[in-house]
């Protein structure tokens, strides 16, 4: 049957396809530390109680109904004073849009703002950006970052490929790679982006940046910034990504918010209800009135992110400690989100029975059958497939899991040859 062009070349996500084929092979008895996919295991990490009740309850209410276009008032009023308290920002109701997640938010993003042909300037590694790119038909530039700098882009790199430009896509706390913008990083960056504006002829587009900030409430020592706190110029230019997917482990609660320039989350609004891409209302109802409870919102952070933390740092040393025993491996510190960025550079090396690692997808599968470990390769997020670093996600995880799989891992990586 004849497609769409547009259809007929769409590539499907790598990573729901490892993970897909970890769950298969779990399915049939194997034992896995899946760490493939950035969600979270309810079991483990479920939602906060009260939000939990305050959903039920919503329901019992009989709020089921079709909720207004850009979210339910006592939402977006409640986002607002979030977003006051927390980031120091200042956006009215009107200037956010809730959505079911962050992705029609971003999808939204796009469709309001590049046109086919337009230039597009994200990082790689960087989340599904070219995907996106390939959705709207966008000019696809994706600035290869460094080990360095923490695989966090930076003004010189970036600066190049801003001319003419119409959306650089950024995200801090980053996944794939769990570091962080620093001030200065993201200063620096503001001040290109600044440059590029005041350079644009009357009429012509202006440079956006799409700040995806999903996990700015997951950090560990590490303070969160952000374009308009740095630079209030920046608030003309930059519509923010956001929401309680990760920061709550409430990924299938559907809640997400974006905010920015009124006249463009008006355009959002209007594209995301063309797409019908609401949160539902009775989960709207529930997370604006846990989020007016700041005590309880952060009693649940605080035990939340201490979990996450020693996940992540379990894994970290681990890989430290394997590194300072001579193994091809490293790991940078954690900063924030749920991720890891871990370094197994094997891809050349052959297995005990002669088989050639030939490519990173190769050394992440042998984890997964010899090691009983699922990584995602950073091939999945736009980088080639040579390069030997990879994604761990620790959510759907238990901590001493992480801990019985690094032995497995040293057991795999001992027999390569």
């Amino acid at each position: 049957m004849k497609v769409s062009a547009l259809a007929s070349s769409l590539i499907g996500s790598e990573i729901i396809k490892i993970g897909n084929e970890v769950n298969e092979m779990k399915r049939k008895g194997a034992s896995i530390a899946n760490l493939t996919i950035g969600d979270f295991d309810s079991s483990i990490y479920p939602i906060p109680s009260e939000l939990k009740t305050g959903i039920v309850e919503a329901y019992h209410q009989n709020q089921t109904n079709y909720p207004p276009a850009d979210g339910v008032l006592s939402l977006r009023e409640t986002v607002s004073g979030l977003l006051k308290d927390r980031f120091d920002l200042d956006y009215g109701a009107n200037s956010i849009l809730i959505s079911g997640g962050s992705r029609p938010l971003i999808y939204a993003t796009y469709l309001a703002l590049v046109d086919p042909g337009d230039t597009v300037v994200f990082p790689a590694p960087s989340w599904n950006n070219n995907h996106y790119c390939h959705l709207t038909s966008a000019n696809t530039v994706a600035v290869k970052t460094d080990a360095e700098n923490n695989f966090m882009p930076t003004a010189a790199q970036l600066k190049p490929h801003l001319k003419g430009a119409t959306l650089l896509a950024l995200c801090s706390p980053l996944n794939p790679t769990g570091t962080m913008f620093s001030a200065a990083q993201l200063a620096e960056i503001c001040d290109v982006v600044l440059e590029e504006n005041k350079s644009r002829k009357e009429g012509e587009k202006a440079l956006y940046i799409m700040y995806d900030q999903m996990y700015s409430l997951l950090t560990f020592g590490k303070e969160h910034v952000h374009p308009v706190g740095l630079r209030p110029e920046m608030k003309d230019y930059t519509i923010f990504i956001d929401g309680s997917s990760k920061c709550l482990a409430a990924t299938g609660v559907r809640v997400g918010w974006g905010f920015g320039p009124a006249e463009i989350i008006n355009k959002m609004k209007a594209i995301v209800g063309h797409m019908g891409a609401w949160a539902p209302k009775a989960e709207q109802v529930a997370m604006a009135d846990y989020f007016q409870h700041k005590g309880q919102v952060d009693t649940f952070l605080n035990g939340f992110k201490k979990r996450i933390q020693d996940s992540l740092e379990a894994l970290y040393n681990g890989f430290i400690e394997l590194k300072n025993e001579g193994f091809n491996v490293d790991a940078i510190e954690p900063m924030g989100a749920i991720y890891l960025t871990i370094k197994i550079d094997y891809i050349g090396k052959s297995t005990a029975d002669g088989q050639l690692l030939k490519d990173s997808a190769d050394v992440n599968f042998y984890l997964i059958k010899e090691a009983g470990a699922a990584l995602v390769p950073f091939s999945a997020f736009g980088n080639e497939d040579h390069m030997p670093w990879f994604r761990a996600s620790v959510g759907a995880c238990a901590l001493q899991d992480i801990k019985e799989m690094m032995p497995r891992i040293k057991a795999a990586l001992s027999k390569l040859k």
